[in-house]
């Protein structure tokens, strides 16, 4: 005897057995920009030198790799350590581990959706029946009842959007996970950036501490050469006005540091009455003197923030597969098995079961599911728009960094130069100023020239580490080498 197979049943099974694609695009990673530099000139093999601290030429090497803790670089332990604290003990770095956490558990989850779904149900009944309904109204039998059973409920995926769903949750991990790369990219590059920034302020406080108690022994010698008639009580005013003025220089750069100390704890993940131990000098750093210069075509996959838009480019690329498939027909299979019995004791009893297919199919909706698709294409459109924006970013950030380099190793040569300069103009002021043949005033203009320059030269010498440290980041800064937590490429 044979059987005929429910016609609902038998089109799931035969989509089934014809399924395995998935409607809408299929995504393709974009091309990186086809470009060889990433400035209208070529770049100089090395950049200007000085003879001072944190003057050494600095070589421009292609295609150079980057260590994961590229920090290391400046050959400071305080700055190893801190680097190391704040990854460890930063919320910002927690926020981001768990948001990632999140996104891989909600791919997880969707992915159960690929099987079939089995639930266990059990159903105890105690019954009383009326004899009337059959027509002995004194027959009132009472009898207990118990069902079991298994249910299995299955979606086949004809259409793949159920594929198309996890594909576009998996991108969303994947921007999570380039997300968290960004912000410890950030994170570290604040780090070295604050610690320069003090190391700056360092100097620049001892070089003022060292003006002040050179116009301080000016005044002195200048009253005591008052006192016997060599100068005027004008000469002395304009010397106290001098050291007034200098001195009010001081809390500013005081206050600075104040801030910027506050900054590093806050980086590291501590209150700030738990100031953090390091401290940093510009003597306790060392200039990288390689420093990379990537391939143009690498920079797209090792910067994160362009690997990140390129996941939500792909995530938008998978909603619009998601939304086609909404609108065609679905699919379900349903089925039971299980025993009916009068008691425990009865068991396994009177075998039950059932199957049954579905295909639904809606006809008319307003348009809700056209719109959400078109919808989803207008999402993939600005999805692409975003990602091209953030590599010409990418790339003039690199650009940006790599003339900054060049200029600062110039500004350096000048400032250096230009002190050494001033330094002269003042020693042959105060040789002119002791023979009388010029006055005073010439003497403070060469001594604020002289002021100046040093200070500049300061500010200059900390930008090199500074931007140096801005390349390392603009060109993904190597996380790709990093082993302190997952990473994807």
């Amino acid at each position: 005897m044979g059987c005929r197979l429910n016609p609902a049943i038998a089109a799931v099974l035969l989509a089934m057995a014809a399924g395995g694609c998935a409607v809408g695009p299929n995504f393709r990673r974009p091309a990186p920009p086809d470009v060889k530099a990433y400035t209208p000139q070529p770049l100089p093999e090395t950049t200007a030198s000085a003879p001072t601290r944190g003057g050494e030429p600095q070589h421009f090497v292609q295609d150079l790799d980057i260590p994961g803790d590229w920090w290391s670089l400046f050959r400071s332990p305080a700055l190893d350590d801190l680097v190391k604290e704040a990854l460890h003990n930063n919320p910002d770095v927690d926020a981001m581990q768990a948001a990632l956490r999140e996104a891989t558990e909600k791919v997880m989850a969707a992915s159960g959706v690929l099987f079939p779904t089995v639930a266990a149900a059990i159903e105890p009944e105690r019954e009383r029946l009326s004899g009337a309904i059959i027509g002995e109204p004194q027959y009132t039998p009472t009898f207990s009842l118990i069902t079991s059973s298994l249910q299995v409920s299955y979606a086949p995926d004809v259409f793949g959007g159920t594929h198309r769903r996890i594909e576009s949750l998996s991108a969303q991990a994947d921007f999570q996970r380039f997300a968290l790369e960004a912000n410890d990219l950030t994170l570290t590059a604040n780090v070295v950036v604050a610690a320069v920034q003090e190391a700056s302020l360092r100097g620049q406080i001892d070089t003022t501490r060292e003006i002040l108690r050179i116009e301080s022994d000016e005044l002195n010698l200048m009253r005591d050469r008052f006192r016997v008639g060599v100068v005027s009580q004008a000469d002395v005013l304009l010397q106290e006005s001098a050291l007034a003025q200098a001195r009010a220089t001081l809390p500013p750069l005081e206050k600075q540091l104040a801030l910027t100390r506050d900054e590093l704890t806050a980086l590291a993940g501590q209150l700030p009455s738990r100031e953090i131990g390091e401290t940093f000098s510009l003597d306790s750093l060392t200039l990288p003197r390689e420093l990379p210069v990537s391939l143009p075509s690498r920079l797209v996959q090792q910067r994160p923030d362009v690997r990140a838009a390129e996941s939500q480019l792909h995530a938008a690329s998978a909603e619009v597969g998601v939304a086609i498939a909404n609108q065609l027909p679905q699919f379900a299979i349903t089925g039971t098995f299980g025993a009916t019995a009068t008691g425990f004791s009865g068991y396994p009893g009177t075998g039950i079961w059932s199957a049954a297919g579905s295909l639904s199919q809606i006809l008319f909706d307003a348009g809700t599911l056209l719109h959400e698709k078109r919808a989803a294409v207008a999402a993939l459109d600005e999805a692409g728009d975003a990602y091209r924006s953030t590599v010409l970013k990418a790339f003039q950030n690199v650009a940006d960094t790599l003339r900054a380099l060049q200029s600062d190793a110039d500004t350096l040569a000048a400032d250096q130069t230009a002190e050494r300069a001033a330094s002269a103009s003042l020693d042959v002021a105060r040789r002119q100023f002791r023979a009388e043949t010029a006055d005073y005033l010439t003497v403070l203009t060469a001594e604020r020239a002289w002021q100046q320059a040093r200070l500049s030269r300061v500010q200059a010498e900390a930008n090199r580490y500074a931007d140096t440290a801005a390349l390392f980041q603009a060109l993904g800064g190597g996380w790709w080498h990093r082993n302190d937590q997952e990473s994807s490429q």
